[in-house]
C-alpha cells in the first residue's frame, strides 16, 4: 500500500502531460523518450511501471542530470539521431513539448511512427485564445507559461495548433489512437479535439498514434 501510495504521489509530480503519457504506457514495455530533460517520466516509468526506458536529450546538463539518477540516456536530437534506430525498436517513443523546436517536425513524426509501435506527442497549442489576443492587442509575438521566450531567442522554429496537427497525421496517413486537450495546469478539456472551440481553448494538446499498416 505504501508503494502504491508513492507511486500515486510520484505519478501526480509529472507535468501534465507527462502525467496522461505515463498513464497511456503499458507496463513492461519499451519506451523511448526524446527531449526527456532531466528524465522526470523516465524515472516514473522505470520505478513504478517496470519499464525498459531509454532517454535522447540534446543538452548535455539533461543528460548528466539523468545519468547521475542512474537513468539510460544519451546525447542527440530528434532531428538528425532518430533515423539510427530500427524500425519497431520501441513499444512507445515520447516526444513531450519538443516538436515546435525541431528543424523538420514531419520527418521527425514519420520516424517516430516509425521505430514505435505508438507514439505519444505533446505540444503547446499555437491557436490559443490568449495568443490571438495577444497578437491582435498588442501586435507582438505572445509570451505564455509555454512559451516563454521573446522572439529573437526562442528554441521554438515550427510552432503549430491542435487543427494543424490533426492535418498533419491525415494527410501522412498516421491513425489517431487518441487525442487530449489540456489547460496550462495540465488538466483535459472534455472537447473535441478536432474542433474548433478546443483549438481556441486548449493551451496544450497530447496524441496517440499509430502506424497505418
Amino acid at each position: 500500500m505504501k508503494a502504491d501510495a508513492n507511486g500515486n504521489a510520484a505519478l501526480a509530480n509529472l507535468r501534465g502531460d507527462l502525467r496522461l503519457a505515463a498513464n497511456l504506457i503499458e507496463g513492461g514495455s519499451r519506451v523511448l523518450d526524446i527531449g526527456c530533460g532531466e528524465g522526470e517520466l523516465l524515472a516514473y516509468l522505470t520505478q513504478w511501471k517496470g519499464i525498459d526506458a531509454r532517454g535522447m536529450e540534446i543538452s548535455q546538463n539533461g543528460v548528466n542530470a539523468c545519468v547521475r539518477h542512474g537513468l539510460s540516456v544519451i546525447q542527440g536530437d530528434a532531428d538528425h539521431d532518430l533515423q539510427d534506430y530500427p524500425s519497431d525498436s520501441f513499444d512507445y517513443v515520447v516526444l513531450s513539448q519538443t516538436l515546435q523546436a525541431t528543424y523538420r517536425p514531419r520527418s521527425v513524426l514519420e520516424n517516430l511512427v516509425r521505430i514505435g509501435r505508438y507514439a505519444i506527442v505533446s505540444f503547446p497549442n499555437f491557436a490559443h485564445w490568449r495568443m490571438r489576443l495577444g497578437l491582435l492587442t498588442r501586435g507582438r509575438m505572445p509570451i505564455t507559461p509555454f512559451l516563454g521566450h521573446t522572439w529573437y531567442d526562442t528554441p521554438n522554429i515550427h510552432f503549430c495548433t491542435v487543427l494543424d496537427f490533426g492535418d498533419l497525421c491525415d494527410e501522412m496517413g498516421v491513425t489517431i489512437e487518441r487525442s487530449v486537450t489540456l489547460d496550462r495546469h495540465g488538466r483535459p478539456f472534455r472537447l473535441n479535439p478536432r474542433a474548433g472551440l478546443a483549438n481556441l481553448l486548449a493551451e496544450q494538446a497530447l496524441f496517440l498514434l499509430r502506424r497505418r499498416e
